[in-house]
């Protein structure tokens, strides 16, 4: 198997979360880490230096780690990666939804290298895509390119484990970039949230991972308080014209409307989890404490990216509030959200010019209905034009 010191961990993705999350975390827990991603400037850089810099921006103080042993190799090196994963003792993957379908395939050849020598060997895939549905999805990738000889092992021998990433880090500016091509800027906040049940054999000793079932209750408050906050806060402050998330949380008329929805989500996971409510007052607090932290520098457009997606019917925004809805709430605060997501035109973000292309062509309200799935005559649909209107006045 792997001849270095450490048992090697491949994750996929050597951005904001594989470098300025899955890396610190694994490294510290005793891996070398093995990067897979397309960006050949960086994966030249991991190479030749065999570690990388993590700025560690925390609201009090901001401190630089070096972060290795780590490795990399190019997404595109089809043999060198399934080389990697039939070495392995862990992946984890951060390459985001779009990217799923492309690393399914390279998973897949080195399973087939992988149960050639030992078809017994199990192996454990974190997921660390914010996707509900991310084990379903990689696992069908996965399963069309496996040859027919392994795919009964799916089942028994591999894990798909989905995870909770709650970390900000920012994207690194050109200027960072010049200076280090391998500096990553992140929160210290140190949890990884995985879901206990999707694992297979012994757990991994990782710092930070916190195996938890049932998993829905954490992605929930995950998606419904910390997405949801981020898209009111972000989308509402560029329209108000704020460059940062933390601007946009001084903003008193934002604040208002974010407290409002996230006092009503608070409620309603409560009722539909079990949380603790005082338990859930003090997350959502503390969330509070780390969107003021100016030291993350963390653009409004970086965070509002996608709107298309962010407004599905059940992703942080309509989710949310078609959460509250059901536990007999008022979703206002959410719908200064979702009406603040449908007027976002930032000019270099493809697909919010796509968003305000349909919107120009069919309307708002078809775009409400076609998009959102929240009908014009409805409560929430009522809230959400009130507001839109008012925005874009």
């Amino acid at each position: 198997m792997n001849e270095t010191r450490h048992p090697s961990a491949v994750v996929f993705g050597a951005g904001s979360v594989g470098r300025g999350f899955l890396g610190q975390l694994l490294s510290e827990s005793g891996y070398e880490v093995v990067f897979v991603d397309v960006d050949e400037v960086l994966v030249r850089a991991l190479a030749a230096r065999g570690a990388y810099t993590l700025r560690l921006a925390g609201v009090v103080r901001v401190e630089e780690l070096v972060v290795g042993p780590v490795r990399a190799v190019g997404g595109r090196d089809a043999a060198g990666v399934a080389r990697e994963l039939a070495q392995a003792r862990l992946v984890a993957t951060a390459v985001g939804a779009r990217a799923l379908s492309a690393i399914g395939t390279s998973i897949a050849a080195g399973l087939d290298q992988r149960w050639k020598l030992d078809e017994r060997d199990a192996l454990n895939i974190i997921i660390c895509e914010n996707l509900p549905d991310a084990p379903e999805r990689l696992g069908a990738h996965i399963r069309a390119a496996l040859s027919e000889e392994f795919r009964s092992h799916l089942s028994s021998r591999l894990g798909l484990v989905p995870a909770v990433i709650a970390r900000m880090s920012p994207v690194p500016t050109a200027a960072q970039r010049a200076g280090d091509p391998t500096l990553v800027v992140a929160e210290p906040y140190k949890v990884l949230p995985a879901d206990r049940d999707g694992f297979v054999g012994a757990i991994p000793e990782i710092v930070g991972l916190r195996a938890v079932a049932p998993f829905g209750a954490y992605t929930a408050r995950k998606l419904y308080i910390h997405n949801a906050a981020h898209a009111v806060l972000v989308y509402l402050g560029y329209r108000r014209g704020h460059i940062y998330g933390y601007e946009a949380l001084d903003d008193p008329w934002i604040r208002a409307r974010l407290d409002e929805g996230l006092e009503a989500v608070s409620r309603s996971l409560t009722a539909a989890y079990d949380f603790e409510p005082v338990g859930l007052l003090e997350h959502i607090d503390y969330l509070l404490i780390r969107l003021a932290n100016r030291a993350l520098a963390d653009p409004c457009t970086r965070l509002a990216r996608d709107p298309l997606r962010k407004l599905a019917p059940d992703d942080r925004l309509v989710g949310a509030a078609r959460l509250v809805e059901a536990h007999g709430i008022s979703p206002r605060g959410l719908a200064w959200g979702i009406a603040a997501a449908l007027t976002y035109d930032h000019p270099d973000d493809g697909h919010a010019v796509a968003l305000q292309k349909q919107i120009r062509k069919a309307g708002v309200v078809r775009v409400l209905n076609d998009v959102c799935r929240i009908q014009a005559e409805e409560a929430l649909g009522e809230l959400v034009l009130a507001s839109y209107a008012e925005l874009k006045r």
